[in-house]
């Protein structure tokens, strides 16, 4: 845990044995040969938020917390899944997905519905979901479970290329659960490297690893205590009010697809033509950008003082701009940054709930946490939850 204290140790997945032995629990006797275990991790975005669907730039990492599959091959036409911690299970016919019904099984339904019509051969399966991933917390479970979810029900899963499964879990979230997510969500739990963060391009899908100093600086994610709550209307919401500024602002100048082609100066020069609430959200979309990529260069640099900087600014920007924080955000935000070796802190997330991240010095770990504990639960009425996250591979089988 790159010298963290093990209180605030990312909690460890059942491995392939333990998985195959709640799985016999649920399906019966199965040859262990015939079955598939398929993990999919979730993302902080270090910096770069509401970028993505912007065609713009952002430095997400895949973390050690994630949802896991195993599932053995099914004669009656169904996935069937159960969840481990709640024993809930659900499913649906591999031939008649059907409409989604508001909850989990969405994401996996929504999968097997995207992958179909791309013409990707599927196969039902009887299977145990374990996850150490919290939902509704800015961390990507739901994309990491339509990845799982991919992994799984895919007959070959083996030959399907990495970014077509991306671009369908990315649509199975927008046509069928009703989220107009970007990409990076996906394509972060998809294509993560260990040690590294990846800058990602969501116009052309280009991507690089960004090597993270984990010698000098732990990354930390603290739950708020508060989910998630920007649900699709407010995220839908806020991407028309983008669309919007990039209709307005093309019509002088059409060479603009998205707000990834706008400057600083381009904006303001078109401000008189937006209402006060749309130039706000493209401000913060067109600012963003320029952090993430100053963000990438200084992680390079080893300046962890200007990195520290572009992730309070970004912090500021989401709360002042976008107004996706919340108040339990920003306590957490201001409680990290007042601790010695914390280089800076934001939210993560879509917003509204959910998680910041910290980097911050190893020897600091226990230091932060002790303060969070002790200031933020006054303050909010609220526990934090409180983790040092790896950079990890990306999904796949195990």
């Amino acid at each position: 845990m790159t010298g963290a204290s093990t209180s605030v140790a990312s909690p460890r997945p059942p491995d392939r044995d333990e998985l195959l032995e709640a799985l016999r629990g649920i399906a019966g006797p199965f040859d262990p040969a015939t079955a598939v275990v398929a993990r999919a991790p979730g993302r902080v975005n270090l910096i770069g938020e509401h970028t993505d669907y912007n065609e713009g730039f952002a430095l997400p990492f895949a973390i050690d917390l994630e949802i896991r599959i195993a599932a053995v091959p099914a004669d009656d036409g169904r996935v069937d899944l159960t969840r481990l911690d709640s024993g809930e299970r659900d499913g649906f016919r591999i031939d008649a997905v059907g409409a989604r019904r508001g909850g989990w099984i969405d994401y996996v339904a929504g999968t097997a519905w995207s992958l179909a019509e791309d013409g990707v051969s599927l196969r039902a399966v009887r299977g145990v979901i374990a996850s150490t991933l919290p939902a509704s917390s800015g961390l990507s479970s739901s994309a990491a479970l339509e990845l799982a979810s991919a992994w799984t029900i895919a007959e070959a899963p083996a030959d399907l290329d990495p970014i077509r499964v991306v671009r369908l879990c990315q649509r199975a979230e927008n046509a069928y659960v009703g989220v107009r997510t970007g990409i990076m969500d996906q394509l972060a739990s998809a294509m993560g490297r260990p040690g590294a963060a990846v800058l990602l391009d969501c116009r052309s899908l280009d991507w690089r690893p960004v090597a993270l100093p984990l010698e000098r600086v732990t990354p930390v994610v603290v739950h708020s205590g508060s989910s998630r709550s920007l649900d699709g209307s407010a995220y839908n919401e806020r991407r028309a009010q983008c669309e919007a500024g990039v209709e307005a602002i093309a019509r002088g100048r059409p060479e603009v697809r998205a707000l990834r082609d706008v400057t600083p100066a381009m904006l303001e020069a078109a401000a008189a033509e937006l209402d006060p609430v749309t130039l706000r959200r493209c401000r913060h979309v067109v600012t963003e950008d320029e952090r993430v990529l100053a963000t990438a260069d200084a992680l390079e640099a080893g300046d962890l003082e200007a990195v520290g900087r572009l992730l309070v600014a970004s912090h500021e920007s989401l709360r002042d701009l976008y107004e996706v924080s919340s108040r339990e955000l920003d306590a957490l935000v201001e409680i990290a940054t007042g601790v010695s070796g914390v280089y800076g802190a934001r939210m993560t997330g879509a917003g509204f709930g959910g998680c910041i991240v910290a980097l911050v010095a190893p020897e600091a770990v226990e230091r932060l946490a002790e303060a969070i504990r002790a200031d933020y639960p006054r303050r909010t009425g609220l526990e934090p939850r409180i983790w040092a996250v790896t950079p990890v591979a990306g999904a796949g089988t195990v």
